[in-house]
């Protein structure tokens, strides 16, 4: 069922990663001003995509701005992978005492470091940051006709998780811990909302990502209609260009994807775009341009209704 979105124009934002400088930035520039408490604007609210935290240098500041504004109405938000991650890293497994549903190892305490850092010695502000995660939606649909999801609008996933979900399509307590176990199917319907889907590498062929980890597994464009060859779905595009012959090897049978053409318009982040901002449909878009990169930006999309996305409507910034 969609919710109710209201009369006011939304004013979409990808993913942040801890700076705030760049989300202050965008604020400004969309017309939101600080009344002494958040930032407000007359006839708009800002929908956040989630990731908020890991990576940049102001993990506080931007919660601290992202929390007030959603107290205010002036804003609402969804969660993001890093948020899922943090959660799980800071859960004791309740059948494994001793041991946390993200298991506290080097790469994984590594991602975390700077969101660890900001609170280190806060606890009451760690566990209130923690509880604000875990009133976050894993996606948005909207009456008005929008849709949002981190990573990946995936129907058969929602359906999994809608009748295990807390109100207003949060997780409870139980469906985070079966969201860390991979034998529970629940796992891997969050991790396609949150992370996106994937399939298998060719035999032989792999890649480092951006952060050194060694994959044998591609996410793909999932909003894709027709695709007929790896590097028709591959992401992030780097793959292909280190493996130029993905483009002439057939999909394995069975891959579906495809954004229904006709279905409302969704926004979501995620997949550490480049360049100048656009949709990769008519009615979708991708807002994370890998603001902590060297050249990246942080993006905004101004919807008032439109059924299909218009260029015009992109705003951003960048260091």
């Amino acid at each position: 069922m969609a919710e109710r979105g209201g009369n006011r124009g939304f004013d979409v934002i990808g993913d942040i990663h801890g700076h705030a400088d760049q989300l202050l930035a965008l604020l400004a520039r969309l017309g939101f001003a600080h009344d002494g408490e958040c930032h407000v604007h007359d006839s708009r609210q800002v929908l956040f995509l989630g990731d908020f935290v890991d990576r940049g240098p102001q993990q506080r500041q931007v919660l601290e701005t992202v929390m007030a504004m959603c107290r205010r109405g002036s804003a609402r938000a969804i969660m993001g992978n890093h948020e899922f991650n943090a959660l799980a890293y800071h859960t004791e497994h309740p059948a494994q005492p001793g041991t946390w549903l993200r298991p506290h190892n080097n790469k994984n305490t590594q991602q975390h470091l700077a969101f660890l850092n900001e609170y280190l010695g806060t606890p009451g502000d760690l566990a209130a940051v923690l509880d604000w995660f875990m009133t976050l939606p894993l996606w948005l649909d909207l009456a008005g006709g929008l849709r949002l999801v981190h990573a990946c609008w995936h129907e058969p996933s929602r359906q999994l998780l809608e009748p295990l979900l807390g109100p207003g399509h949060t997780l409870t307590p139980d469906l985070l811990v079966r969201a860390s176990d991979s034998c529970d199917p629940v796992f891997d319907a969050v991790e396609i909302l949150l992370k996106g889907r994937e399939i298998a590498l060719p035999k032989g062929i792999s890649f480092q990502d951006k952060d050194g980890h060694h994959r044998t597994d591609i996410r793909i464009k999932w909003w894709r209609h027709g695709p007929e060859t790896y590097a028709d779905l591959a992401l992030p595009p780097y793959v292909v260009e280190r493996n130029p012959k993905l483009k002439h090897v057939p999909l394995p049978p069975g891959v579906d994807t495809g954004y229904p053409r006709d279905a409302p318009p969704v926004l979501f982040g995620h997949y550490w775009f480049e360049g100048e901002p656009e949709s990769v449909a008519a009615n979708a878009a991708c807002l994370d341009y890998s603001v902590p990169r060297p050249g990246g930006r942080l993006v905004a999309y101004r919807w008032d209704g439109e059924a299909e996305l218009l260029p015009q409507n992109f705003v951003s910034v960048g260091h």
